[in-house]
């Protein structure tokens, strides 16, 4: 077998063996032929740049055309042949350089070659490259998404705004809530943080060897070089960044990540939640006749797809805290160990993606097990001692609190039991019928209204 073929059975890595198909439309942005891509586009456009700053001569519409479709057209052949050059460099910007010089040659550009990357450092162009892979693919991908999560989480939310649960805190029985409204808590918060997500800006910078326009000064010094740098880089849809050593400091980066880490712990918790009410049979999983779930106990159907979730956003977090951590430091004006860090952005979004993907496929298999439900918040009426302390208190009964919880706590109250509680409380027959009206099904508060 040759080193180079790779399937999904001999692939290395579960982004793209296992879970090639599911996130190959990644690969558009964030893989090997993507970075060149952006980094001939990145050269291409610099080129066109030096033209209109009058730095190099006028292009004509033609040769604009010509270069412009060099990036746009850019093939896996175009590709390859850079890796080839790569290996003979060991460099892989001088290898990109060396095919735009090839690809000028017998052209009316030919005489431009020596122009191609004059006055930058690698790193103007890979910090350029990584960011418009990394902005594309969350804009592209990502966020649609986690808009069809958010989406989905307020249609199950309206759907069930009226149904029943019992709500549990430290694990235990508390009081009762609604399915809808419990959802609606993941939706809002989602909903927050995908809105970050969309306001996320990326930077570039472009000044040089250690951030000075030490050669562009040099050899051009009638031309305004921080103004160029900043509309070329305002013209990729980044923020420019002038003030820099070699390295664009990775802090857009880092809150980027920390923004999606947000978003996957929160995607944690609802698959964490879910997997629960799973367990208890408050939810209900879409049997496929053809799926098996044990391979010894055929009755079993699994919460895979939440379970997988779970799994992927973890690791997805586990990486980009590693990246955040090396990230925020790069010695002196630079060094490469950072270079290694940063071209596991593929890796990092391909967990995510395999992590959102999963969680919707579990949402749309999912029903709620009303009966269950509604069985199970029954079972105890002392959930209603909040309500019943409460009230008592705002009727001056003396020490509320503790009464109450000598008759309830450590016990449970069958709606029988619950009504005798009531009826032999010495207060006014009007106060009484009250709290006989409550029952653990309307005592709710404005569980129903908060979903909007």
């Amino acid at each position: 077998m040759k080193p180079d073929f790779v399937t999904e059975l001999t692939s290395i890595t579960p982004i793209d063996g296992r879970y090639r198909r599911k996130t190959q439309e990644l690969s558009q942005f964030l893989s090997e032929f993507a970075l060149i891509k952006y980094r001939i586009e990145v050269e291409v456009r610099y080129l066109i740049a030096l033209s209109k700053a009058k730095v190099v001569r006028k292009l004509t519409i033609k040769e604009t055309v010509f270069l412009e479709n060099i990036y746009k057209n850019f093939s896996l052949k175009d590709a390859s042949r850079i890796k080839k050059l790569e290996d003979e460099t060991r460099h892989d910007i001088k290898a990109v350089e060396k095919y735009l010089v090839f690809r000028f040659k017998e052209t009316s550009l030919n005489n431009l070659t020596e122009f191609i990357h004059i006055c930058l450092t690698s790193e103007d162009v890979n910090n350029l490259a990584y960011r418009l892979m990394l902005k594309n693919a969350i804009e592209t991908i990502i966020l649609n998404k986690l808009m069809e999560i958010k989406k989905t989480l307020l249609e199950i939310s309206k759907k069930h705004s009226q149904t029943t649960m019992l709500a549990r805190t430290h694990g235990q029985a508390a009081i009762p809530t609604t399915f809808g409204k419990e959802v609606f808590v993941f939706y809002k918060r989602i909903e927050k943080e995908i809105k970050f997500l969309e306001k996320q800006k990326l930077t570039g910078k472009l000044n040089g060897a250690v951030g000075n326009f030490n050669s562009f000064n040099f050899v051009f010094p009638e031309i305004n070089w921080p103004n160029v740098s900043k509309q070329f880089i305002d013209s990729f849809g980044l923020e420019p960044n002038i003030i820099t050593t070699q390295i664009n400091p990775f802090e857009d980066i880092i809150n980027l990540f920390q923004n999606l880490q947000r978003i996957n712990g929160i995607l944690l918790d609802l698959n964490q939640d879910l997997w629960r009410y799973i367990s208890d049979d408050w939810l209900k999983l879409a049997v496929k006749k053809a799926e098996v779930g044990s391979s010894t106990m055929p009755q079993k159907v699994n919460p895979i797809d939440f379970e997988n979730s779970e799994g992927n956003l973890t690791l997805a977090n586990g990486l980009m805290q590693v990246m955040i951590d090396k990230l925020y430091v790069s010695r002196l004006q630079r060094d490469l160990s950072n270079s290694t860090i940063i071209r596991n952005m593929g890796t990092v979004l391909g967990f995510c993606l395999m992590g959102y993907k999963s969680l919707s496929l579990g949402l749309s298999r999912i029903d709620v097990n009303k009966d269950k439900m509604l069985n199970d918040l029954n079972k105890d009426w002392g959930i209603l001692s909040e309500g019943l302390q409460t009230y008592l208190r705002s009727k001056d009964f003396k020490d509320s609190y503790n009464f109450v919880a000598s008759s309830t706590k450590g016990k449970r109250l069958d709606e029988n039991s619950w009504k005798e509680l009531i009826n032999s409380l010495k207060i006014p027959e009007p106060d009484k019928q009250k709290l006989l009206k409550l029952t653990p099904e309307n005592y709710l508060g404005i569980a129903k209204e908060l979903i909007i």
